[in-house]
This record gives C-alpha cells, sequence and structure tokens, in this order.
C-alpha cells in the first residue's frame, strides 16, 4: 500500500469526505472500470466539465462535457485503455497514488473547490514511459449532508502558466 493512499483530513470531516470521493473511490472505480462505484459521488442535475486540454491559455479551453453522460463515456473508456498497462515495478494503484496530491480543498457554506494535481511517471513493462502531468479543479456542493462533484476545469498545465507534457 502506498504511503499516500493515507487520507490526509482526519480530523476535518468535510475535507476528509471530498478526499475520499476524489481519490480513493476516483482512483477504485478508475482500476476496476467500474463507473457505478463513482456515479454516487456526482451531483448529474448541475454537473460539466471543462477541458483545459494541457494548454496555458484559457481562450483554448472547451466545454467538453456539457452533462455527466459525455464525460462517463470518456472515462469509462481511459479506465479500459488503462487496464491493459503494465507498469514495471510498481502496481497501478501505488502509481496513481503515488503520482497525484490532493490538498488544498476550499470550503465556502455549501461549496467546495478541490485542486488535484498529477505529477509523476513510470515505465511499462514494456519499456515505455508513462508521464502523468496536469491538475483539475474540482467544484463540488453539499446536499442532503455529503458532498457531491458538481462539475471541474480539468487537463490543465501543472504548473498553471506552462504547457503540460
Amino acid at each position: 500500500m502506498s504511503t499516500r493512499d493515507t487520507n490526509p483530513f482526519p480530523s476535518d470531516p468535510d475535507r476528509h469526505e471530498i478526499w475520499e470521493i476524489l481519490m480513493r473511490r476516483d482512483f477504485d472505480a478508475f482500476l476496476a472500470a467500474d463507473w457505478s462505484l463513482t456515479l454516487p459521488d456526482f451531483l448529474e442535475s448541475e454537473f460539466q466539465g471543462i477541458d483545459g486540454g494541457k494548454q496555458p491559455n484559457p481562450d483554448q479551453w472547451t466545454l467538453k462535457y456539457a452533462s455527466l453522460a459525455p464525460y462517463r463515456d470518456e472515462w469509462l473508456r481511459q479506465a479500459a485503455e488503462f487496464t491493459n498497462v503494465e507498469f514495471r515495478g510498481i502496481s497501478k494503484r501505488d502509481f496513481l497514488f503515488e503520482t497525484c496530491t490532493l490538498q488544498d480543498i476550499e470550503i465556502q457554506e455549501n461549496r467546495a473547490v478541490a485542486h488535484k494535481k498529477f505529477d509523476g511517471r513510470t515505465e511499462t513493462i514494456q519499456g515505455e514511459e508513462v508521464r502523468l502531468l496536469w491538475q483539475t479543479l474540482y467544484f463540488l456542493k453539499k446536499v442532503d449532508g455529503h458532498w457531491k462533484i458538481s462539475g471541474f476545469v480539468g487537463y490543465l498545465p501543472n504548473p498553471l502558466g506552462q504547457p503540460s507534457a
């Protein structure tokens, strides 16, 4: 188990729940390629997703997901593709946790913005480099006492201001 698999917010119930949604549940569902495991974490009626295309200029960002269904389809496509990758010396789960950080979560009233950042690399068993380098701003809303993802601005350069690899 990765050392970064531990939720860094044990005494903050809101941030703890948001971290669980965006890290543990997202990764576990993605690795299982099972959308049903993450679907309850979304606020479908308000969802939208903006794709930054890893471009530093916001004029190049697009409203790629006007609803949850196209995002689900892309998520499932990426998850299926990821199941075919085998890494050398690290499990897929450990690679995701070692590559990703989620430390900055701003909460005001019943809304939150969470900064999920990927920055890491590894090698497949065939010797090909796999590089994850982007960040996503997730927007969440507290509904009936639980946090739900209402949208995101994703695939942004990490750090901002520079194109990502």
